[in-house]
């Protein structure tokens, strides 16, 4: 069975808080709320955890997670941030966007499918996810919580915990999440392209 926290969306509970860091530094898996739909995270280094989400996803060998991120320093460890890049996510985090960066060496290579050198990255508008990282000290892998043969991410945290209450080892109630996704931006180019539209706001990119 997997642990079940309720935590405020706007004041989080530094306890409970440092256990959900406790259960992710042990190689557990989590679901927790984000600015946009309710996603799946564990730590960075863990291969096994890692997997274990792909396999409750369902999720294809070559498919690549994301990072979510506490700010810019650590996207910058992570992936290569131009001028240009700096200032556009600097203007658009954290918010609901995921940007697709080239990788630095600094990224585990399970990440990346083979021959593949990009990575998406976040930075959720979400007290729970910026607590949550805050005490980690370093990114997560995540994805969204989007469940084979089900046309939209799950919503509510009490059917999250119990679908996956044997799959997963802890479920984070920060209220009920939407199920629109993020905008995700294609960063590899001269010019940003707009790979899909999401919550976050996509006029920015068509001046």
């Amino acid at each position: 069975m997997s642990q079940f926290f309720q935590i405020h969306p706007e004041n989080p509970q530094s306890r409970l808080i440092a256990q959900a860091v406790a259960i992710i530094r042990n190689g557990g898996v989590i679901v927790y709320p984000t600015d946009s739909c309710y996603a799946m995270g564990c730590h960075i280094g863990n291969k096994g955890a890692a997997d274990r989400i792909r396999r409750i996803r369902r999720l294809a060998p070559d498919h690549d997670f994301s990072l979510m991120c506490s700010d810019l320093t650590e996207v910058g460890i992570y992936t290569k941030l131009d001028n240009p890049a700096y200032r556009l996510l600097k203007g658009l985090t954290p918010g609901p966007y995921t940007f697709i960066l080239k990788t630095t060496k600094e990224v585990p290579r399970r990440l990346l499918a083979p021959k593949r050198k990009t990575l998406g990255v976040r930075i959720a508008n979400n007290q729970i996810v910026i607590d949550l990282l805050a005490a980690l000290g370093e990114p997560m892998i995540s994805t969204t919580l989007h469940l084979p043969n089900e046309e939209y991410p799950m919503t509510d945290p009490y059917d999250i915990r119990d679908t996956l209450s044997s799959q997963v080892d802890l479920v984070i109630d920060g209220g009920y999440c939407g199920v629109e996704t993020t905008t995700v931006v294609d960063m590899t180019d001269d010019v940003p392209n707009v790979l899909r539209a999401g919550l976050g706001d996509t006029s920015v990119f068509e001046e």
